[in-house]
């Protein structure tokens, strides 16, 4: 099997984790603002210090990234942070079943971004696959409950999910031109080095913001280690998954195959919580695994 696939199917574990541990902060102690910063602080330190290791230790062959690297990065890096924000503050509303539907349009999305910035054009039947995918995805999120079901596309949840997907379509596209700037052989090395620094912005940037429009929350974030810093963790893990992933493949490739976090999902109902799978989501899940399987046949 080949590294991205392995990458993508990580990554989206590891982002399984970090979303549930992101909604726990949400409801309980932090702001939308403050738990998307809580997976900055805590991870963009870390990585900067193994990236350091790894220079020091190895000696690699890789020069100073030049001003395209760092546009890219500050781009996918601010589409992400706008993303989280969005998921973040749909925990709390009403509609979380049309907003969280919204954002799995991010794949059908970063097909379009990805070949109006970069050129990749997908083909036919990745394509099929994909749309594939996104008709398990859906079927797997079920039907909407209640009369007039049309109003609820017109809602505030709406828009955040819409704005969520695309947006962080855009961050994957931008991610993958990033790491594709790096001056290294080594896809693993590009990924880390995307990875310290894109988190790095990410967490200065978000610093600045809080201080001035949220102040006192970067306390509570900083007081909040014990589980934020399982988030700083999870999402380093994940983002270093990913961006290990895009340095190899088409953006909209890697984030259809990673879906599987949603059969994750569901077999964790069946198994570790003993409910029941439903007709529907046994029908979800074979359309989502037939996509993946094809999008892994077609690689």
């Amino acid at each position: 099997m080949e590294l991205w696939i392995i990458a993508s199917v990580a990554a989206a574990l590891f982002q399984s984790v970090r979303f549930m541990l992101q909604k726990h902060l949400a409801q309980v102690k932090l702001s939308a603002a403050g738990a998307t910063f809580a997976r900055f602080v805590y991870s963009a330190p870390l990585a900067g210090l193994i990236l350091a290791v790894v220079l020091w230790s190895q000696r690699p062959d890789v020069g100073w990234p030049g001003p395209a690297f760092w546009a890219y990065g500050a781009v996918g890096g601010a589409a992400q942070i706008t993303a989280t924000v969005c998921t973040v503050m749909l925990f709390g509303r009403r509609n979380l079943a049309v907003g969280m539907t919204f954002i799995k349009s991010e794949v059908l999305l970063t097909a379009l971004i990805g070949f109006v910035v970069l050129g990749e054009a997908v083909s036919g039947i990745g394509l099929l696959a994909i749309v594939l995918g996104v008709i398990g995805v859906l079927v797997l999120s079920g039907p909407l409950e209640g009369g007039r079901s049309w109003r609820r596309f017109l809602s505030p949840s709406a828009a955040l999910g819409l704005g969520a997907g695309a947006l962080f379509g855009v961050s994957a596209v931008f991610y993958r031109a990033a790491s594709l700037e790096v001056m290294a052989q080594a896809p693993m090395l590009r990924a880390l080095v995307t990875l310290a620094a894109v988190t790095m912005m990410q967490m200065l940037g978000m610093w600045v913001w809080l201080r001035f429009r949220e102040p006192g929350e970067v306390g509570r974030v900083l007081g909040a280690w014990r589980s934020a810093g399982f988030i700083g963790l999870t999402s380093m893990a994940g983002t270093f998954c990913w961006f290990t992933a895009f340095t190899l493949q088409n953006a909209a490739y890697v984030k259809a195959v990673g879906q599987v976090e949603l059969i994750f999902g569901v077999l964790a109902t069946l198994l570790i919580f003993r409910e029941k799978i439903s007709g529907r989501e046994y029908i979800g899940i074979t359309l989502l695994a037939l996509s993946i399987l094809g999008l892994v046949a077609l690689a």
